[in-house]
C-alpha cells in the first residue's frame, strides 16, 4: 500500500485507527490473493457507510427544497450518490492510488472498477464515521458529495434523458412519445436493437443499444439533441 498519510493529508482528515482507513480500501478479491493480510475487506464498512451517506443527503436535500415532493427529491439523491457520481469523488481524492486489489481486479478499468471506486467511497464513509463520528463525516460529505447539488437541480441532471424527453414534448406539443422497434440484429446472446422515438406519426430520433431499454435512453438523448437544434 502507498503511504497512507499521503492519502490522510488528501482528505483533510487524520485518522485516530489507520486500521479503519486501511479497511475502507481493501477489496475482497485483494484478500483473497493475501490471505495473511490481517485487516478484514471492506464491505461491512461500506454497508455502514451507504446508510450514512444516504442520511446526509436526504436530510441536506429535505431541508434545502422544501418545494419538491418525494420523487424529485428521490431523483437528485440518486444522481448524487450512484456509482458514476461516487467513482467521480473517488477520482478526485485520489483513492484509487490506494486501492488494495486483486491483479486481475487491478487491470479492469471499466464499468467494474468504477463500482469499486464507488462502493470504496461508502466504505470510506463508513470509517470516518466510526473514527470521528457524524458531525466530521457529514462536513466530507458536503465538501465532496453535495458539492454539485445545485447544478444537478439547475440543468435537472438527475432525470434521464426519456423523462426529460417526455416533459419537453408533453411541454411543447402536448404530445406523450412513443418508442418502437424498427429493426433487431445478431444472434440472440448479443442482439443489437433498433428504436425510433415519434410524437404521432413523427420519428424524432432513433437510438441502437444491447437491450431495448438501452436503445429508448439512446434515442431520447439523440431527440432532445434535436429539440435544442430545431
Amino acid at each position: 500500500m502507498s503511504d497512507i498519510s499521503l492519502l490522510q493529508q488528501q482528505l483533510g482528515i487524520q485518522f485516530s485507527n489507520v486500521d479503519l482507513l486501511k479497511e475502507s480500501l481493501t477489496h475482497r478479491s485483494y484478500i483473497n490473493e493475501n490471505p495473511s493480510w490481517n485487516l478484514p475487506h471492506n464491505e461491512r464498512l461500506e454497508f455502514l457507510g451507504d446508510a450514512v451517506l444516504e442520511l446526509i443527503v436526504t436530510d441536506y436535500l429535505f431541508s434545502k427544497y422544501p418545494q419538491y415532493e418525494e420523487g424529485r427529491l428521490t431523483s437528485i439523491r440518486a444522481a448524487l450518490v450512484n456509482y458514476v457520481a461516487l467513482s467521480k469523488v473517488a477520482k478526485t481524492l485520489g483513492i484509487e492510488d490506494y486501492l488494495l486489489l486483486s491483479k486481475g481486479e487491478a487491470r479492469d478499468t471499466g464499468k467494474a472498477r468504477e463500482v469499486i471506486l464507488a462502493n470504496s467511497v461508502e466504505a470510506l464513509l463508513g470509517s470516518i464515521y466510526l473514527d470521528k463520528g457524524y458531525e466530521v463525516v457529514k462536513d466530507f460529505v458536503y465538501k465532496h458529495v453535495l458539492v454539485g447539488v445545485e447544478e444537478i437541480v439547475r440543468r435537472n441532471l438527475d432525470k434521464d434523458a426519456k423523462s426529460l424527453f417526455q416533459e419537453i414534448a408533453q411541454e411543447q406539443f402536448k404530445i406523450t412519445p412513443m418508442y418502437k422497434v424498427l429493426e433487431e440484429y445478431g444472434p440472440d446472446h448479443h442482439k443489437t436493437f433498433v428504436v425510433g422515438v415519434f410524437l404521432n406519426e413523427n420519428k424524432v430520433a432513433e437510438g441502437s443499444g444491447l437491450s431495448k431499454q438501452e436503445a429508448e435512453l439512446e434515442a431520447a438523448r439523440k431527440g432532445l439533441h434535436v429539440f435544442k437544434t430545431s
